[in-house]
């Protein structure tokens, strides 16, 4: 059906791909037909292609066939009325799941960064709209922490120290190189966040992220130490006196003689 439909576009040049090893094979004359019923296959193929100028046949195993299987499965499920013209379907191809591509899309359409409040409050004193008045008093104790020079936005901290405040896209890019850059060492997540406020950059989820990134990070899971440390702590038991954990049963004296009554 395939190279009938293309012989109907008037199509010269052609590559067929099929799952099949022994039709194409075959076909290609590389292996001996013996099926009377695949002799009549291979004959009427013979006499279509040569209605192309160039035709080639290629082999593809199942496994790397899925997405003609779900087209397949998809043109089953779908009604078409001969009457009515058909709606084409927009397809994309993405190389990770559907809900993280989701994620990163919902997260790339705010053009914010995190820090564009204190940002606009530290260079031109104003609030975002419909601020109320809790959020108009913490936006400024904490504009208090940040420096602007030029168009930078610094983090102050307590040893009066300036840290470079970056968006999640450049947060994203240190992370890496930190963690398995050039220089990288597979740190921890708590030595990642030490170790890139050392190199002056900051952003407000900087710790909880480098602990998401390293707890990710496949290498770390293969070649990591093997953590012993029960889930929960142990809870010590201590006596207010000695002895205080032992019990005694009284059952009565003793008759016998060489206990003498004990």
């Amino acid at each position: 059906m395939g190279i009938r439909a293309a012989m109907e576009r008037k199509i010269k040049a052609l590559e067929v791909y099929g799952d099949s090893a022994l039709v194409i094979y075959q076909l290609k004359g590389e292996w001996e037909t013996r099926d009377p019923k695949l002799i009549n296959y291979r004959n009427l193929v013979l006499e279509l292609i040569k209605e192309f100028d160039d035709i080639i046949f290629c082999y593809l195993p199942q496994e790397e066939n899925q997405m003609a299987d779900a087209l397949a499965t998809l043109a089953s499920m779908i009604k078409a009325n001969k009457q009515e013209d058909v709606k084409l379907i927009q397809m994309s191809i993405y190389e990770a799941p559907a809900h993280c591509c989701n994620l990163e899309e919902e997260a790339e359409s705010d053009d914010h960064s995190w820090y564009h409040d204190i940002l606009k409050y530290v260079k031109n004193r104003e609030y975002p709209d419909q601020a109320t008045e809790n959020d108009k008093r913490t936006l400024r104790r904490l504009a208090n922490d940040y420096v602007l020079d030029g168009k930078i936005l610094y983090k102050r901290r307590k040893d009066q120290v300036l840290l470079r405040c970056v968006d999640a896209t450049e947060a994203k890019k240190i992370l890496e190189e930190v963690h398995e850059g050039v220089c990288g060492t597979h740190a921890n997540g708590f030595t990642m966040a030490r170790q890139i406020m050392r190199f002056g950059y900051y952003w407000s989820t900087m710790e909880g992220d480098c602990i998401n990134y390293a707890k990710r990070c496949h290498k770390c899971q293969i070649y990591g130490d093997k953590i012993n440390v029960p889930p929960s702590p142990l809870h010590v038991m201590t006596s207010p006196w000695p002895f205080s954990m032992w019990g005694m049963d009284v059952i009565g004296p003793i008759s016998s003689k060489a206990s003498n009554g004990h």
